[in-house]
């Protein structure tokens, strides 16, 4: 099963489940902001999206996840709008019977979105002002 959402306003977590009994793995990614980007101090994140097409493509990426990775389901949110210093931007949960595949599958998973699905971040500095904010480190 996939789940996906893209949301402006705090994440609710998926919650756990202690009923699967097929699955010896439950990994849980939470990415949260800094408070430095590229050496700057920042005061939040605001992430903004291409209607429809980001939530199109991160399905297509979970469904891909899927298939390539010996995993059961993974369920994804993606917060867009500001996000403060500390707040969860993104909340990934994947469920596998091992969890080698698991790690591998999320590895990729984050990896990929970054790379593919059209949200973008902005760095909002303490005197308010905003500059890209890119992931060189994968």
């Amino acid at each position: 099963m996939i789940k996906i959402e893209i949301i402006n306003g705090p994440i609710e977590f998926f919650r756990n489940e202690d009923s699967r009994q097929k699955d010896g793995a439950e990994l849980i990614f939470n990415g949260r902001v800094r408070v430095t980007e590229n050496g700057e101090n920042i005061t939040a994140l605001e992430y903004e999206q291409y209607k429809g097409m980001a939530e199109a493509e991160l399905t297509q990426l979970a469904e891909e996840t899927c298939k390539k990775f010996p995993i059961h389901d993974l369920f994804c949110k993606h917060r867009i709008g500001r996000v403060d210093v500390g707040e969860t931007s993104l909340h990934v949960v994947i469920w596998s019977k091992h969890r080698k595949e698991g790690l591998e599958a999320m590895t990729w998973f984050i990896s990929e979105l970054k790379k593919r699905v059209p949200i973008w971040k902005w760095a909002i500095l303490e005197d308010g002002s905003r500059i890209p904010s890119e992931c060189a480190h994968g």
